[in-house]
């Protein structure tokens, strides 16, 4: 099964190597990290980079594609990049699932693939995803045909061993989570927005819009 991750500068590596470690677990996927061009792409903490093998002209098919998402306004770049969003059109045309991590289903968005389709985001991104067209849900892994939207950041696991258990089967699914020692315990109970004190809720969502308002940095 062929899986290929697009990179682009400002990227949240976890939307990204989250799937990857699920799909290389397998045994069974080529996976490729694949950008506009090849090379050193620029994560979004500026703290580091993940390198594309493969650019856009190298790979013109696969089985699933990821777009993983980024913080805001980083996303904005492959937006408004019509090659981009081209080469997202061409692939989706031979996939068997079109995903996308947490912001990456605006970029889907934009491309024109979630034109009225329910889809998820990261939950500071829902009245952005709304704007585009697109019905967003706060399901944590949300599947439209053949296109599989997640929420934010983490959520890129959950969805890609739901993708392996539909292609792959169940055991091999249920195996790769034994494998990753997948099975989140954490400390706090405040992962999303409902759970999470209504304070904190509204102090990480005055950062973010501080972040969207930013030009983007890379």
């Amino acid at each position: 099964m062929k899986v290929a991750i697009m990179l682009y500068d400002g990227i949240t590596a976890l939307d990204a190597i989250g799937p990857y470690d699920v799909f290389a677990a397998t045994l069974k996927c080529e996976v490729k990290f694949v950008a506009k061009k090849k090379g050193l792409i620029q994560l979004d903490s500026h703290m580091g980079y993940l390198h594309a093998d493969y650019s856009f002209s190298e790979v013109t098919s696969a089985d699933i594609l990821v777009v993983p998402g980024c913080c805001p306004p980083n996303y904005k770049n492959s937006m408004n990049d019509e090659e981009t969003l081209q080469w997202i059109r061409h692939i989706h045309e031979t996939t068997k699932w079109t995903t996308s991590v947490c912001t990456g289903s605006l970029i889907l968005s934009a491309a024109g693939l979630l034109q009225g389709a329910v889809a998820t985001t990261h939950w500071g991104s829902f009245e952005l995803l709304q704007s585009l067209g697109t019905i967003p849900t706060e399901e944590r892994v949300v599947r439209q045909g053949k296109i599989v939207t997640a929420a934010g950041v983490s959520s890129g696991i959950d969805m890609a061993l739901q993708l392996v258990a539909w292609e792959l089967g169940e055991d091999r699914s249920k195996g790769v989570q034994l494998i990753l020692e997948y099975d989140p315990q954490p400390p706090f109970d405040s992962g999303s927005p409902k759970k999470a004190p209504a304070l904190l809720v509204e102090q990480i969502r005055g950062r973010l819009q501080e972040f969207a308002e930013r030009e983007p940095r890379v």
